[in-house]
Protein backbone atom coordinates (compact mmCIF):
# COMPACT_ATOMS: atom_id res chain seq x y z
CA UNK A 1 0.00 0.00 0.00
CA UNK A 2 3.04 2.35 0.05
CA UNK A 3 2.74 3.05 -3.35
CA UNK A 4 -0.94 3.59 -3.43
CA UNK A 5 -0.03 6.08 -0.48
CA UNK A 6 2.55 7.97 -2.32
CA UNK A 7 0.37 8.00 -5.60
CA UNK A 8 -2.84 8.90 -4.11
CA UNK A 9 -0.81 11.61 -2.27
CA UNK A 10 -0.38 13.45 -5.85
CA UNK A 11 -3.65 12.60 -7.06
CA UNK A 12 -5.42 14.32 -3.75
CA UNK A 13 -2.98 17.54 -4.28
CA UNK A 14 -3.39 17.55 -7.98
CA UNK A 15 -7.04 18.00 -7.25
CA UNK A 16 -6.51 20.70 -4.74
CA UNK A 17 -5.78 22.71 -7.39
CA UNK A 18 -2.20 23.01 -6.74
CA UNK A 19 -0.56 23.10 -10.00
CA UNK A 20 2.87 24.40 -9.65
CA UNK A 21 3.81 24.27 -13.25
CA UNK A 22 0.24 26.53 -13.99
CA UNK A 23 0.57 29.74 -15.88
CA UNK A 24 0.20 33.00 -13.73
CA UNK A 25 -2.13 35.26 -15.06
CA UNK A 26 -1.13 37.33 -16.78
CA UNK A 27 1.36 36.47 -18.30
CA UNK A 28 4.84 37.57 -17.94
CA UNK A 29 8.25 37.20 -19.41
CA UNK A 30 10.15 34.22 -18.12
CA UNK A 31 12.52 35.09 -15.37
CA UNK A 32 15.28 34.01 -17.71
CA UNK A 33 16.19 30.91 -15.99
CA UNK A 34 17.94 28.17 -18.23
CA UNK A 35 18.45 24.17 -17.57
CA UNK A 36 21.35 24.45 -15.02
CA UNK A 37 21.77 20.86 -15.17
CA UNK A 38 22.89 20.85 -18.70
CA UNK A 39 25.46 23.13 -18.73
CA UNK A 40 28.53 21.41 -17.26
CA UNK A 41 30.40 20.53 -20.04
CA UNK A 42 32.32 17.10 -19.88
CA UNK A 43 34.95 14.79 -22.32
CA UNK A 44 31.88 12.86 -23.68
CA UNK A 45 29.73 16.00 -23.93
CA UNK A 46 30.88 19.24 -24.89
CA UNK A 47 28.68 22.65 -23.87
CA UNK A 48 27.60 23.98 -27.68
CA UNK A 49 28.74 27.46 -28.67
CA UNK A 50 25.85 29.76 -29.84
CA UNK A 51 27.56 29.92 -32.73
CA UNK A 52 27.12 26.11 -34.03
CA UNK A 53 23.62 26.64 -34.54
CA UNK A 54 22.36 30.67 -34.62
CA UNK A 55 22.76 30.50 -38.16
CA UNK A 56 21.79 34.12 -40.17
CA UNK A 57 17.99 34.68 -39.88
CA UNK A 58 18.19 35.73 -43.88
CA UNK A 59 19.15 32.14 -44.31
CA UNK A 60 16.97 30.32 -41.63
CA UNK A 61 14.16 32.61 -40.57
CA UNK A 62 11.85 31.14 -38.10
CA UNK A 63 9.80 33.70 -37.01
CA UNK A 64 7.87 36.90 -38.53
CA UNK A 65 9.88 39.99 -38.46
CA UNK A 66 10.07 41.54 -34.85
CA UNK A 67 8.83 45.20 -34.58
CA UNK A 68 10.63 47.70 -32.45
CA UNK A 69 10.89 47.54 -28.91
CA UNK A 70 8.16 49.08 -26.99
CA UNK A 71 5.84 45.56 -27.32
CA UNK A 72 5.35 43.12 -24.63
CA UNK A 73 2.89 40.27 -23.69
CA UNK A 74 2.51 41.54 -20.46
CA UNK A 75 -0.45 44.37 -20.10
CA UNK A 76 0.51 47.65 -19.50
CA UNK A 77 4.30 47.26 -19.24
CA UNK A 78 6.66 48.57 -22.32
CA UNK A 79 9.70 46.30 -23.24
CA UNK A 80 11.40 45.54 -25.94
CA UNK A 81 10.21 41.93 -27.30
CA UNK A 82 13.05 39.92 -28.08
CA UNK A 83 12.70 36.66 -30.93
CA UNK A 84 12.70 32.87 -30.13
CA UNK A 85 16.46 33.02 -31.84
CA UNK A 86 17.58 35.95 -29.69
CA UNK A 87 16.30 34.42 -26.49
CA UNK A 88 18.42 31.39 -27.45
CA UNK A 89 20.97 33.13 -27.76
CA UNK A 90 20.66 34.66 -24.55
CA UNK A 91 19.97 31.60 -22.44
CA UNK A 92 19.37 28.06 -24.84
CA UNK A 93 22.71 27.90 -26.24
CA UNK A 94 24.36 27.41 -23.10
CA UNK A 95 21.95 24.94 -21.57
CA UNK A 96 22.48 22.32 -24.65
CA UNK A 97 24.66 19.86 -24.93
CA UNK A 98 26.78 19.01 -28.54
CA UNK A 99 27.39 15.36 -29.10
CA UNK A 100 29.45 13.83 -31.40
CA UNK A 101 28.20 11.41 -34.23
CA UNK A 102 30.65 9.01 -33.23
CA UNK A 103 29.26 8.92 -29.41
CA UNK A 104 25.74 8.60 -30.74
CA UNK A 105 26.60 5.93 -33.11
CA UNK A 106 27.96 4.03 -30.41
CA UNK A 107 24.62 5.18 -28.18
CA UNK A 108 22.40 3.24 -30.71
CA UNK A 109 24.98 0.99 -32.27
CA UNK A 110 25.13 2.01 -35.19
CA UNK A 111 21.57 3.33 -35.46
CA UNK A 112 20.43 -0.66 -35.11
CA UNK A 113 17.29 -1.03 -36.38
CA UNK A 114 16.43 -3.20 -33.23
CA UNK A 115 16.83 0.46 -31.27
CA UNK A 116 14.49 2.03 -33.36
CA UNK A 117 11.36 3.55 -31.44
CA UNK A 118 9.74 5.94 -33.93
CA UNK A 119 9.74 7.28 -37.30
CA UNK A 120 8.06 10.69 -39.05
CA UNK A 121 8.31 13.13 -40.92
CA UNK A 122 11.83 14.42 -40.03
CA UNK A 123 13.01 10.87 -39.75
CA UNK A 124 13.29 8.06 -37.48
CA UNK A 125 13.65 8.10 -33.36
CA UNK A 126 15.95 5.43 -31.47
CA UNK A 127 16.90 4.41 -28.06
CA UNK A 128 19.95 4.88 -26.98
CA UNK A 129 22.18 5.61 -23.82
CA UNK A 130 24.52 8.55 -23.39
CA UNK A 131 27.10 9.30 -20.34
CA UNK A 132 25.64 12.58 -19.33
CA UNK A 133 27.26 15.52 -16.80
CA UNK A 134 25.48 14.33 -13.28
CA UNK A 135 23.92 10.98 -14.46
CA UNK A 136 24.75 7.74 -13.43
CA UNK A 137 27.91 5.92 -14.47
CA UNK A 138 26.31 3.88 -16.76
CA UNK A 139 24.64 6.09 -18.51
CA UNK A 140 21.42 7.89 -18.99
CA UNK A 141 18.77 5.95 -21.64
CA UNK A 142 17.91 9.04 -24.21
CA UNK A 143 15.75 9.64 -27.07
CA UNK A 144 17.58 10.37 -30.29
CA UNK A 145 16.30 11.28 -33.32
CA UNK A 146 17.84 11.45 -36.18
CA UNK A 147 17.48 13.65 -39.58
CA UNK A 148 16.35 11.70 -42.79
CA UNK A 149 18.51 14.04 -45.64
CA UNK A 150 15.93 12.69 -47.98
CA UNK A 151 12.51 13.36 -45.73
CA UNK A 152 10.36 16.39 -46.09
CA UNK A 153 11.49 18.32 -43.31
CA UNK A 154 15.17 19.70 -43.41
CA UNK A 155 17.96 21.80 -41.91
CA UNK A 156 15.64 24.66 -41.21
CA UNK A 157 13.10 22.13 -38.86
CA UNK A 158 15.77 20.74 -37.01
CA UNK A 159 17.32 24.23 -36.36
CA UNK A 160 13.50 25.32 -35.32
CA UNK A 161 13.35 22.62 -32.86
CA UNK A 162 16.63 23.25 -31.10
CA UNK A 163 15.98 26.90 -30.80
CA UNK A 164 12.49 26.43 -29.12
CA UNK A 165 13.32 23.98 -26.92
CA UNK A 166 16.77 25.54 -26.25
CA UNK A 167 14.72 28.29 -24.57
CA UNK A 168 10.83 26.51 -23.47
CA UNK A 169 11.21 24.67 -20.10
CA UNK A 170 7.58 23.60 -18.30
CA UNK A 171 6.88 19.94 -16.94
CA UNK A 172 4.26 19.43 -19.89
CA UNK A 173 7.29 19.73 -22.89
CA UNK A 174 9.87 17.38 -23.69
CA UNK A 175 13.43 18.03 -22.69
CA UNK A 176 16.00 18.47 -25.05
CA UNK A 177 18.78 17.41 -23.87
CA UNK A 178 21.29 18.19 -26.84
CA UNK A 179 21.80 17.65 -30.33
CA UNK A 180 24.78 16.59 -33.42
CA UNK A 181 25.72 18.62 -36.62
CA UNK A 182 28.09 16.97 -38.43
CA UNK A 183 29.45 16.00 -41.81
CA UNK A 184 30.11 12.17 -43.05
CA UNK A 185 30.28 10.60 -46.42
CA UNK A 186 26.79 10.40 -46.58
CA UNK A 187 26.35 13.94 -46.15
CA UNK A 188 25.08 16.04 -43.44
CA UNK A 189 23.99 14.53 -40.36
CA UNK A 190 21.03 16.43 -38.01
CA UNK A 191 20.47 14.82 -35.01
CA UNK A 192 18.59 15.30 -31.59
CA UNK A 193 19.13 14.05 -28.07
CA UNK A 194 16.13 14.09 -25.85
CA UNK A 195 15.04 12.86 -22.40
CA UNK A 196 13.31 8.81 -22.70
CA UNK A 197 10.04 8.91 -23.04
CA UNK A 198 9.03 5.01 -22.04
CA UNK A 199 5.29 4.91 -22.39
CA UNK A 200 5.50 6.01 -25.80
CA UNK A 201 2.62 8.57 -27.09
CA UNK A 202 -1.07 9.09 -26.62
CA UNK A 203 -1.60 7.74 -30.13
CA UNK A 204 0.01 4.68 -29.56
CA UNK A 205 -2.93 4.20 -26.18
CA UNK A 206 -5.77 5.28 -27.32
CA UNK A 207 -5.49 3.61 -31.38
CA UNK A 208 -3.21 0.52 -31.16
CA UNK A 209 -5.60 -2.46 -29.81
CA UNK A 210 -2.32 -4.48 -28.40
CA UNK A 211 -2.20 -2.15 -25.70
CA UNK A 212 -4.45 -2.01 -22.55
CA UNK A 213 -7.14 -0.03 -22.39
CA UNK A 214 -6.15 3.94 -21.38
CA UNK A 215 -8.49 4.32 -17.75
CA UNK A 216 -10.63 7.61 -18.49
CA UNK A 217 -9.34 9.39 -15.23
CA UNK A 218 -5.47 8.87 -17.04
CA UNK A 219 -6.90 10.19 -20.42
CA UNK A 220 -8.13 12.87 -18.87
CA UNK A 221 -5.23 13.47 -17.01
CA UNK A 222 -2.95 13.65 -19.97
CA UNK A 223 -5.49 16.13 -21.93
CA UNK A 224 -5.14 18.57 -19.28
CA UNK A 225 -1.75 18.00 -19.34
CA UNK A 226 -1.02 18.93 -22.47
CA UNK A 227 -3.45 21.97 -22.49
CA UNK A 228 -1.48 23.45 -19.78
CA UNK A 229 1.62 22.88 -22.23
CA UNK A 230 0.13 24.85 -24.88
CA UNK A 231 -1.02 27.70 -22.32
CA UNK A 232 2.44 27.80 -21.26
CA UNK A 233 3.59 28.20 -25.20
CA UNK A 234 0.66 30.78 -26.10
CA UNK A 235 1.53 32.67 -22.59
CA UNK A 236 4.45 31.80 -20.37
CA UNK A 237 6.88 33.43 -22.24
CA UNK A 238 7.57 37.10 -23.62
CA UNK A 239 6.95 35.88 -27.14
CA UNK A 240 3.84 33.94 -27.97
CA UNK A 241 4.58 30.30 -29.70
CA UNK A 242 2.56 28.96 -31.64
CA UNK A 243 2.69 25.03 -31.59
CA UNK A 244 1.22 24.39 -35.31
CA UNK A 245 1.21 20.55 -35.17
CA UNK A 246 -0.62 19.18 -31.99
CA UNK A 247 -1.88 15.90 -32.84
CA UNK A 248 -2.07 12.45 -30.15
CA UNK A 249 1.27 10.79 -31.79
CA UNK A 250 3.04 14.13 -30.47
CA UNK A 251 1.92 14.08 -27.01
CA UNK A 252 4.65 11.47 -25.54
CA UNK A 253 3.84 9.80 -21.67
CA UNK A 254 6.73 9.45 -19.31
CA UNK A 255 6.56 6.41 -16.99
CA UNK A 256 3.81 7.86 -14.92
CA UNK A 257 1.61 8.73 -17.78
CA UNK A 258 2.21 12.47 -17.68
CA UNK A 259 2.17 14.08 -21.05
CA UNK A 260 5.08 16.23 -22.95
CA UNK A 261 4.74 17.84 -26.42
CA UNK A 262 7.32 17.04 -28.64
CA UNK A 263 8.57 17.37 -32.02
CA UNK A 264 8.68 21.48 -32.85
CA UNK A 265 9.72 21.93 -35.81
CA UNK A 266 6.86 23.56 -36.90
CA UNK A 267 6.58 25.99 -34.56
CA UNK A 268 6.33 29.62 -35.04
CA UNK A 269 6.49 32.84 -33.02
CA UNK A 270 3.10 34.55 -33.10
CA UNK A 271 1.86 37.58 -33.79
CA UNK A 272 3.46 40.88 -33.03
CA UNK A 273 2.44 43.90 -31.81
CA UNK A 274 -0.72 45.15 -33.54
CA UNK A 275 -1.12 41.84 -35.83
CA UNK A 276 -3.81 39.68 -35.26
CA UNK A 277 -2.05 36.62 -37.27
CA UNK A 278 1.26 35.75 -38.62
CA UNK A 279 1.41 35.07 -42.44
CA UNK A 280 2.49 31.68 -42.79
CA UNK A 281 2.40 28.72 -45.97
CA UNK A 282 0.24 26.17 -44.81
CA UNK A 283 2.08 23.40 -42.83
CA UNK A 284 0.67 20.50 -40.54
CA UNK A 285 -0.82 17.17 -40.26
CA UNK A 286 -4.23 16.40 -42.29
CA UNK A 287 -7.46 15.94 -40.36
CA UNK A 288 -5.59 18.36 -37.54
CA UNK A 289 -5.16 22.05 -39.04
CA UNK A 290 -7.77 24.16 -38.55
CA UNK A 291 -9.53 25.00 -41.48
CA UNK A 292 -9.54 28.98 -41.89
CA UNK A 293 -5.62 28.42 -41.59
CA UNK A 294 -5.88 25.75 -44.30
CA UNK A 295 -7.66 28.54 -46.24
CA UNK A 296 -6.05 32.06 -45.73
CA UNK A 297 -2.76 30.55 -44.40
CA UNK A 298 -3.24 33.17 -41.32
CA UNK A 299 -1.55 31.11 -38.38
CA UNK A 300 -2.84 32.54 -34.63
CA UNK A 301 -2.87 30.91 -31.30
CA UNK A 302 -6.61 29.77 -31.89
CA UNK A 303 -5.03 27.13 -34.60
CA UNK A 304 -3.75 25.12 -31.96
CA UNK A 305 -7.30 25.40 -29.66
CA UNK A 306 -8.80 24.10 -32.87
CA UNK A 307 -6.41 20.82 -33.06
CA UNK A 308 -6.58 20.44 -29.48
CA UNK A 309 -10.88 20.44 -29.83
CA UNK A 310 -9.56 17.20 -32.37
CA UNK A 311 -7.79 15.26 -30.12
CA UNK A 312 -10.60 15.72 -27.20
CA UNK A 313 -12.86 13.80 -29.48
CA UNK A 314 -10.11 11.08 -30.33
CA UNK A 315 -10.08 10.73 -26.62
CA UNK A 316 -13.63 10.71 -26.06
CA UNK A 317 -14.18 8.29 -29.55
CA UNK A 318 -10.88 5.98 -29.49
CA UNK A 319 -10.78 6.74 -33.34
CA UNK A 320 -8.70 8.76 -35.55
CA UNK A 321 -9.25 12.00 -37.48
CA UNK A 322 -8.80 10.35 -40.44
CA UNK A 323 -9.87 6.61 -40.76
CA UNK A 324 -9.99 5.51 -44.64
CA UNK A 325 -10.27 1.97 -42.96
CA UNK A 326 -13.64 2.42 -41.87
CA UNK A 327 -17.26 3.03 -43.99
CA UNK A 328 -16.92 5.97 -45.68
CA UNK A 329 -19.46 7.87 -44.10
CA UNK A 330 -17.63 7.13 -40.60
CA UNK A 331 -13.68 7.83 -42.03
CA UNK A 332 -13.98 11.67 -40.77
CA UNK A 333 -14.12 11.96 -37.22
CA UNK A 334 -15.35 15.33 -36.88
CA UNK A 335 -18.01 14.93 -39.60
CA UNK A 336 -19.29 11.16 -37.84
CA UNK A 337 -19.82 12.79 -34.52
CA UNK A 338 -22.21 15.05 -35.58
CA UNK A 339 -24.85 12.44 -35.75
CA UNK A 340 -24.86 12.12 -32.34
CA UNK A 341 -25.12 15.52 -30.94
CA UNK A 342 -24.30 16.16 -26.94
CA UNK A 343 -27.58 17.07 -26.18
CA UNK A 344 -29.31 13.77 -27.09
CA UNK A 345 -29.58 9.82 -25.72
CA UNK A 346 -27.43 8.36 -28.89
CA UNK A 347 -24.31 10.68 -27.55
CA UNK A 348 -22.87 7.78 -25.67
CA UNK A 349 -22.86 6.28 -29.29
CA UNK A 350 -19.29 7.52 -29.80
CA UNK A 351 -17.77 7.12 -26.59
CA UNK A 352 -14.58 4.58 -26.95
CA UNK A 353 -16.38 0.93 -26.36
CA UNK A 354 -13.03 -0.38 -24.85
CA UNK A 355 -13.81 1.63 -21.61
CA UNK A 356 -17.31 -0.07 -21.21
CA UNK A 357 -19.34 1.83 -18.64
CA UNK A 358 -16.16 2.96 -16.88
CA UNK A 359 -16.54 6.88 -17.20
CA UNK A 360 -18.33 9.59 -16.16
CA UNK A 361 -21.32 10.17 -18.55
CA UNK A 362 -21.76 13.95 -17.04
CA UNK A 363 -17.38 14.31 -17.71
CA UNK A 364 -17.74 12.92 -21.45
CA UNK A 365 -20.79 15.10 -22.45
CA UNK A 366 -18.73 18.44 -20.50
CA UNK A 367 -15.18 16.88 -22.82
CA UNK A 368 -17.62 17.07 -26.04
CA UNK A 369 -19.29 20.11 -25.19
CA UNK A 370 -15.41 21.77 -24.77
CA UNK A 371 -14.15 20.18 -27.93
CA UNK A 372 -17.08 21.74 -30.15
CA UNK A 373 -16.24 25.25 -28.70
CA UNK A 374 -12.42 24.53 -30.09
CA UNK A 375 -14.01 23.66 -33.23
CA UNK A 376 -15.50 26.56 -33.24
CA UNK A 377 -15.79 27.77 -37.18
CA UNK A 378 -14.26 30.93 -36.78
CA UNK A 379 -11.61 31.91 -34.56
CA UNK A 380 -12.55 33.93 -32.83
CA UNK A 381 -15.18 31.94 -31.36
CA UNK A 382 -12.58 29.84 -29.85
CA UNK A 383 -11.69 29.33 -25.97
CA UNK A 384 -8.38 30.33 -25.13
CA UNK A 385 -6.24 27.65 -24.09
CA UNK A 386 -6.35 29.45 -20.53
CA UNK A 387 -9.98 28.78 -20.88
CA UNK A 388 -9.63 25.19 -21.83
CA UNK A 389 -7.44 24.62 -19.01
CA UNK A 390 -9.76 25.83 -16.29
CA UNK A 391 -12.91 23.67 -18.12
CA UNK A 392 -10.82 20.73 -17.86
CA UNK A 393 -9.99 21.59 -14.74
CA UNK A 394 -13.99 21.13 -13.88
CA UNK A 395 -14.86 18.37 -15.87
CA UNK A 396 -12.27 16.69 -13.38
CA UNK A 397 -14.70 16.79 -10.49
CA UNK A 398 -17.00 14.37 -12.27
CA UNK A 399 -15.07 11.35 -10.55
CA UNK A 400 -17.69 8.56 -10.92
CA UNK A 401 -17.88 5.91 -13.11
CA UNK A 402 -21.23 5.76 -14.23
CA UNK A 403 -21.57 5.32 -18.50
CA UNK A 404 -23.74 2.93 -20.44
CA UNK A 405 -22.77 -0.24 -21.58
CA UNK A 406 -24.17 -0.06 -25.24
CA UNK A 407 -23.28 -3.74 -26.56
CA UNK A 408 -24.24 -5.71 -23.33
CA UNK A 409 -27.19 -3.10 -21.97
CA UNK A 410 -26.07 -3.82 -18.56
CA UNK A 411 -23.10 -2.32 -16.10
CA UNK A 412 -20.18 -4.71 -15.09
CA UNK A 413 -18.46 -3.95 -11.85
CA UNK A 414 -15.51 -1.97 -12.41
CA UNK A 415 -12.17 -3.42 -10.69
CA UNK A 416 -11.43 -1.72 -7.19
CA UNK A 417 -14.43 0.62 -7.19
CA UNK A 418 -15.78 1.53 -4.01
CA UNK A 419 -19.80 0.47 -3.16
CA UNK A 420 -22.06 3.39 -1.88
CA UNK A 421 -20.60 6.89 -1.33
CA UNK A 422 -17.19 6.84 -1.92
CA UNK A 423 -15.11 9.68 0.33
CA UNK A 424 -12.19 11.60 -1.49
CA UNK A 425 -9.40 9.19 -0.16
CA UNK A 426 -11.89 6.05 -1.79
CA UNK A 427 -11.63 7.57 -5.03
CA UNK A 428 -8.39 8.57 -5.43
CA UNK A 429 -6.75 5.20 -4.41
CA UNK A 430 -9.38 3.75 -6.96
CA UNK A 431 -7.79 6.03 -9.21
CA UNK A 432 -4.15 4.61 -8.45
CA UNK A 433 -5.16 1.43 -8.68
CA UNK A 434 -6.67 1.36 -11.74
CA UNK A 435 -3.33 3.63 -12.92
CA UNK A 436 -1.12 0.47 -11.25
CA UNK A 437 -3.21 -2.25 -12.94
CA UNK A 438 -2.76 -0.54 -16.16
CA UNK A 439 0.99 -0.06 -15.79
CA UNK A 440 0.90 -3.53 -15.09
CA UNK A 441 -0.63 -4.41 -17.99
CA UNK A 442 1.48 -2.24 -20.45
CA UNK A 443 4.32 -4.37 -18.94
CA UNK A 444 2.87 -7.58 -19.96
CA UNK A 445 2.42 -6.49 -23.05
CA UNK A 446 5.94 -4.74 -24.19
CA UNK A 447 7.35 -8.38 -22.54
CA UNK A 448 5.37 -10.10 -24.76
CA UNK A 449 6.74 -7.83 -28.12
CA UNK A 450 10.37 -8.34 -26.27
CA UNK A 451 9.69 -12.23 -26.21
CA UNK A 452 8.17 -12.10 -30.36
CA UNK A 453 11.42 -10.18 -31.23
CA UNK A 454 13.81 -12.45 -29.77
CA UNK A 455 12.16 -15.24 -31.56
CA UNK A 456 11.81 -13.95 -34.98
CA UNK A 457 16.05 -12.77 -34.89
CA UNK A 458 16.48 -16.72 -33.28
CA UNK A 459 14.67 -17.66 -36.49
CA UNK A 460 16.55 -15.65 -38.70
CA UNK A 461 20.19 -16.41 -36.87
CA UNK A 462 19.12 -20.30 -37.47
CA UNK A 463 17.88 -19.96 -41.59
CA UNK A 464 21.02 -17.69 -41.86
CA UNK A 465 23.68 -19.57 -44.34
CA UNK A 466 26.72 -21.08 -42.70
CA UNK A 467 29.70 -19.36 -43.97
CA UNK A 468 32.16 -21.60 -45.81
Amino acid sequence: MGCFGRVRDKIKKRRKGKVPHEVPAPPSPLAGSSRSTASTSTAACSTVSSSAVATSQSEESVAAARPAAGWSRSLGSVSSARSIPELYEERGASSLQEFGLRELQAATRDFSRLLKIGEGGFGSVYKGVCRLPGGPAGGTVVAIKRLNPHGRQGHKQWLTEVQFLGVVEHPNLVRLIGYCAAQSERGPQRLLVYEFMSNKTLDDHLFNKAYPVLPWDIRLEIALGAAEGLLYLHEGLEVQVIYRDFKASNVLLDEEFRPKLSDFGLAREGPTADNTHVSTAVMGTYGYAAPDYIETGHLTDKSDVWSFGVVLYEILTGRRSMDRNRPKNEQKLLEWVKQYPVETKRFSMIIDPRLRDRYSKQGTREIARLANSCLAKLAKDRPTMREVVESMKQVMQHSELDGDVEASGKKSSPPHEVPGNPTADDVAVAAARRRMLHLAALGENANSIARRRFMFMRAAAAAAPTPT
